[in-house]
């Protein structure tokens, strides 16, 4: 009896979620089929993540020409400041923050999406003792800031109007 009460009891939790319309996300659908990234840094690693995230729902192309739509990086950073020290100069808290600044503009030069910026930041407490954890923990959120900064573009580029004409 304890077993059929957990299988109905999750079967209703499951029925409650279909009802209020969640569902797994896939692939964003984008109103273009061929894109240009343009202005980013050689080896930049956000401009990595977002060629392999928009290859899911658009062919990433190499020359704006070939492409609808082109993506315009104005600045794209990695910023890493000192916010709290000790009185002998020892850091103890940091600042890090990952910056996009980009446009979206057609290959005529026509401007579908204005200058934006993206920017996120998080603090992290420091500490010399477990330096070598602390730069492990520092790459794990430059890497999630990253992928966040990636899903907020690709929100943007789905809900581009005007390229029809």
């Amino acid at each position: 009896m304890p077993g059929r009460r957990a299988l109905m009891a999750s079967l209703l939790a499951g029925a409650g979620l279909g009802a209020c319309g969640f569902k797994l996300r896939g692939a964003t659908e984008l109103p273009f089929s061929r894109i240009a990234l343009a202005g980013f840094a050689p080896h930049s690693p956000l401009a990595e993540e977002l060629r392999r995230t928009l290859a899911h729902s658009a062919e990433v192309v190499a020359s704006p020409a070939q492409a609808q739509v082109v993506l315009f990086a104005l600045s794209d950073r990695r910023e890493r400041s000192v916010v709290a020290s000790t009185t002998a100069g020892q850091v103890r808290e940091l600042t890090l923050r990952v910056r996009l600044e980009f446009k979206l503009a057609t290959p005529g030069g026509r401007e579908l999406i204005a200058p934006t910026e993206l920017l996120l930041s998080r603090d992290m407490s420091y500490t010399e003792t477990f330096a070598l954890g602390k730069e492990y923990e520092e790459a794990q959120l430059m890497k999630a800031m990253q992928t966040d900064i990636v899903e907020q573009l690709m929100r943007r580029l789905a809900h581009v109007k005007g390229l029809a004409g």
